[in-house]
């Protein structure tokens, strides 16, 4: 424990030190502070946060993760080099990735919010939600970060990989939905979008999020399917398990090749 703290320590304070992570959560502070200031109410401010969620917070983390990982190559296999496990190194290195990214995001979102006095007791709720949600968005994509650095050497290769998984969780996905929802619109497929949905961080969160907000009517037939499930709390635990689920699983497989790796 105390060889992982050590870890953790040095890795904050040298994230810390990157202008990504001060350029994140100011822009974050920017952002919510405008929308607080033009919605006049929190709810509606979240509501228009909620794009720039499950947009950017995958972006910056499984590039700022990826780039930041290789970066930090020569600093691992020094600490490899002393008595010091392969497991205790990946979690301190992993924690020390994913922590200043999560805070930078959620002081970031939260701080107009709670100082302009916006929120009641629904918007509370809501921010809650969103703030679980960008802070398991960055596990997630901190751990396919981290995977692509142990499985991919060449800098600008692990970089392509990382914009290719981003593209494929922002925005190729959402087609294959709108694809299976407007050509098999015959069939029943209530369990088949819940699955696809499941399949996806990004897509469960937005879901997730945009339910909070009572407007799954303008989703059409799959708002319905959404609201039916995961606007219940059971549906809404069942979507915070995947989300941990999904944080767990590339981590895990992250490790494996972290362990295994010869560097």
């Amino acid at each position: 424990m105390t060889a992982i703290l050590k870890v953790v320590r040095y890795e904050l304070e040298n994230v810390l030190r990157s202008r990504w992570v001060l350029a994140y959560g100011l822009f974050f502070l920017v952002a919510s502070e405008l929308l607080v200031s033009m919605a006049g109410s929190g709810p509606r401010a979240l509501l228009g946060l909620v794009n720039l969620v499950v947009l950017l917070v995958p972006l910056v983390t499984i590039v700022f993760g990826t780039i930041y990982w290789h970066g930090s190559r020569e600093f691992t296999e020094l600490l490899l080099a002393q008595p010091v496990q392969r497991t205790t190194l990946f979690h301190g290195l992993f924690a020390g990735l994913v922590l200043p990214l999560s805070a930078a995001f959620a002081v970031g979102l939260s701080l107009p919010l709670l100082w302009h006095r916006s929120l009641d007791r629904t918007g509370a709720e809501i921010l809650l939600l969103m703030l679980f949600s960008g802070v398991a968005l960055t596990a997630i994509f901190g751990a396919l970060a981290v995977l692509i650095g142990g499985l991919v050497e060449d800098r600008l290769r692990g970089l392509a990989w990382a914009l290719s998984l981003w593209l494929l969780f922002t925005v190729v996905y959402d087609g294959l939905l709108l694809f299976v929802s407007v050509n098999f619109s015959d069939y029943p497929l209530e369990g088949p979008l819940l699955g696809l949905t499941f399949a996806n961080p990004v897509d469960l969160v937005r879901v997730l999020l945009v339910l909070r907000f009572d407007i799954a009517a303008l989703m059409g037939y799959t708002g319905a399917v959404f609201d039916k499930f995961l606007g219940s709390t059971l549906g809404t635990a069942a979507a915070l398990l995947g989300l941990v689920a999904w944080a767990l699983l590339p981590g895990l497989l992250a490790l494996r090749v972290f362990q295994r790796r010869d560097f």
